[in-house]
């Protein structure tokens, strides 16, 4: 009877301590899946492989540790979502061809041709509810203010080569007026006043170190990520790119 009981009380302590195993085993994989230190540790890593990250030849500091997890987090983020990575990767594939030479006849970095993939996908019908369209999402005013006629039945932020004509002489603007290539393109989702109130002796002029809202405070976070990540993709999947667009038809519309 002695003996009975203690192989029983011995079975119900064997089976206790496995279940506590698998318990824990459980949790502590869902706590791995979650870990910010096993986040930052992997995407720390991947940033250091490349430490000369940069915008337009202006480097990002990724030394800076609140600098560095951004960038970690934003390059993890563009890589991760591999479906809509596919599409921005045909579609720039499509039209980064008739974009570059426009850019470089104006004397704009090529890496500003990353501005309409975030901003629209190349999509040239989306439409921001405060009325910004067109793939570089131009303003009313600001398209008008640029030789874009908006109005009466007619709306050129729809033509993708004007537009970007117009983005080109903007960001020429832009730049004139902040002195970076990298405040140049803050300020096109912000605007040059909000980007010049940000600037103070502290930050030194300097976008990565600026309190901006969070959406202009990652803004050029991600078109570092997606220079990262499609230039790569899009080399592989669609080989080398040529132009499509004669340089004398864009000096024609200068």
């Amino acid at each position: 009877m002695i003996k009975n009981h203690l192989i029983t009380c011995s079975v119900i302590c064997v089976l206790f301590i496995i279940s506590r195993l698998f318990v824990f085993s459980v949790d502590h994989k869902e706590e791995l899946k979650s870990s910010p230190v096993l986040f930052n540790v992997f995407e720390n890593k991947k940033v250091e492989e490349k430490p000369n990250l940069n915008f337009a030849d202006e480097k990002v500091p990724v030394k800076n540790v609140k600098v560095k997890r951004k960038i970690s987090y934003s390059i993890w983020k563009h890589s991760r979502y591999t479906s809509q990575a596919k599409q921005l990767q045909a579609q720039a594939a499509k039209w980064f061809p008739m974009i570059v030479p426009i850019l470089q006849v104006y004397g704009i970095p090529e890496d500003f041709k990353y501005i309409p993939l975030l901003e629209s996908g190349f999509q040239k019908h989306v439409r921001s509810p405060r009325g910004a369209a067109g793939i570089w999402q131009f303003m009313p005013g600001t398209a008008r203010q640029y030789g874009l006629k908006v109005g009466h039945g007619k709306d050129e932020r729809l033509n993708n080569r004007k537009a970007t004509i117009a983005a080109c002489k903007y960001i020429k603007d832009l730049y004139d007026e902040m002195g970076s290539w990298t405040l140049a393109a803050a300020a096109y989702n912000a605007g040059s006043p909000r980007m010049h109130k940000a600037i103070n002796r502290k930050n030194g002029g300097n976008y990565f170190f600026m309190h901006l809202n969070r959406e202009t405070g990652m803004y050029v976070y991600k078109l570092v990520a997606m220079k990262e990540v499609m230039d790569k993709e899009i080399e592989e999947n669609y080989g080398p790119m040529m132009a499509n667009i004669v340089p004398a038809d864009t000096l024609s519309l200068n």
